[in-house]
């Protein structure tokens, strides 16, 4: 049986759950004989083994087994009839204080809160557009030519000239010795032998890179170098240094022309440079698209999150703050990282997964009282949208629809999109054009 229920606070109840002690004997004793039936024993043979064994060993693992069950079964009965949507997981401990021969229990919880949403037709969206002209497109070629630069050396004579005069200069190859002192006294991670980078790339200390600048191979710079405050290496962060530096090899970047090789080895079969720079037109396109939807999304979830009255339980907050910090955790071992003695503290995720479980009991009031569930044709929509980029789209289309996860996460992101379009149609919006390097959250450093 179980007793009315109290309200302990704004969203947390208690019920109280009781039953005879002889209920829970009865069941334990009839689930020993069943585990008995298939028992073994030293010296018995299976089934054959003594009740008493059986309890000595199975006993306390099936009275358990038992008692969970019954205060389960119990606390849903009593959930159920009094009508309560409970959320997370009861936290169940027993009464010390029970009558005789009667085991007691109360069961901790939190409910569902109401979710009020605020009027929609008077709150303010700026979402954002834009466009791709010929020069993100030329930008994008740039990039594509230096992914596949070839490196010569500078000075000599070959199939595409000598890249000038052999002095070194911002954006050629450099292969370098140096050997770095402060107080006279080198330091760890101070020296190295035939040491690669490309001058202007930004991999050396400003410094370091000014002082390659000018030299020929076989010249030699000895320099100071103040390493930041913040530098990486906290022996010598706050430091000045004394650099020698040797230039041993210098070699000049040479891109492929954009021509029909060029346009082939991006995949156009005809090497029909025009066609090239459609599709790399189309695919930039779809990533704007992409970028424009998932910030207009942003704005649109942050003005729920402002407008929306709610209570969050925090047993759902826990629950996806470990989520949170498990995914945290396999993505760093997936990525080579030793994790299995690193912290994880959960107010490192806490304010994330409070913002998701809002923003989750919002979506669920939103498309409840409005019927914005994802609908199949919309679906099939979004993943024939996910397969134009592949080369062949049946094979999306199986990927997807073979496995229900996976299907889920196509549904959950047309539900979004629908709620979405719900509040932006009824809100005042205003659109504002931004920079594509902006938008793509770079300043396209070519």
């Amino acid at each position: 049986m179980a007793t009315a229920v109290e309200t302990l606070g704004k969203l947390e109840r208690r019920i109280t759950i009781s039953f005879p002690l002889t209920e829970v004997r009865a069941e334990v004793e009839k689930r020993l004989k069943v585990q008995a039936k298939t028992a073994k024993a030293p010296g018995f043979r299976p089934g054959k083994v003594p009740l008493k064994m059986v309890a000595a060993q199975y006993g306390y693992q099936i009275e358990t087994e038992v008692l969970n069950d019954k205060v389960g079964r119990a606390f849903n009965d009593a959930a159920n009839e009094a009508q309560l949507r409970v959320a997370g997981y009861p936290n169940i401990e027993p009464k010390q204080e029970s009558p005789a021969g009667v085991l007691t229990f109360d069961a901790t919880f939190e409910v569902y809160p109401e979710v009020v949403i605020g009027d929609l037709t008077t709150v303010e969206i700026e979402t954002v557009k834009a466009d791709v002209s010929d020069a993100e497109i030329d930008k994008t070629i740039d990039i594509l030519r230096k992914q596949r630069v070839h490196f010569h050396t500078k000075g000599e004579a070959g199939e595409h000239g000598d890249g000038g005069e052999a002095v070194a200069a911002n954006g050629d190859r450099v292969t370098v010795d140096f050997v770095g002192s402060i107080d006279g006294v080198e330091f760890p991670g101070g020296k190295a032998e035939g040491y690669p980078f490309v001058l202007g790339e930004g991999r050396m200390l400003p410094e370091f890179e000014a002082a390659t600048v000018g030299l020929k191979v076989g010249e030699a710079k000895t320099f100071p170098l103040a390493f930041p405050e913040d530098y990486h290496g906290k022996d010598v962060a706050g430091k000045t240094a004394s650099f020698t530096i040797t230039l041993q090899k210098l070699e000049w970047a040479h891109l492929p022309e954009v021509d029909a090789e060029f346009a082939k080895s991006l995949g156009v079969a005809d090497g029909d440079v025009a066609k090239m720079r459609e599709d790399i037109k189309v695919n930039l396109e779809r990533e704007v698209a992409g970028r424009v939807k998932a910030r207009n999304k942003e704005a649109v979830m942050d003005t729920l999150v402002k407008t929306a009255t709610l209570d969050v339980p925090k047993s759902l907050v826990a629950q996806d703050t470990e989520r949170l910090a498990e995914m945290t955790r396999q993505d760093m071992a997936q990525r080579g990282m030793n994790v299995k003695d690193v912290p994880f503290p959960p107010e490192l995720f806490a304010e994330k997964a409070e913002r998701r479980v809002r923003l989750g009991l919002i979506l669920s009031q939103l498309v409840g009282e409005n019927n914005l569930q994802a609908q199949p044709e919309q679906v099939k929509a979004q993943i024939e949208d996910f397969a134009q980029s592949y080369e062949d789209p049946r094979e999306v289309l199986k990927y997807y629809y073979s496995d229900r996860r996976r299907l889920a996460e196509v549904e959950a992101l047309v539900l979004e999109e629908n709620v979405v379009n719900y509040v932006l149609g009824l809100s005042k919006t205003s659109s504002k054009a931004i920079a594509f390097d902006e938008l793509m959250g770079s300043n396209a450093q070519a």
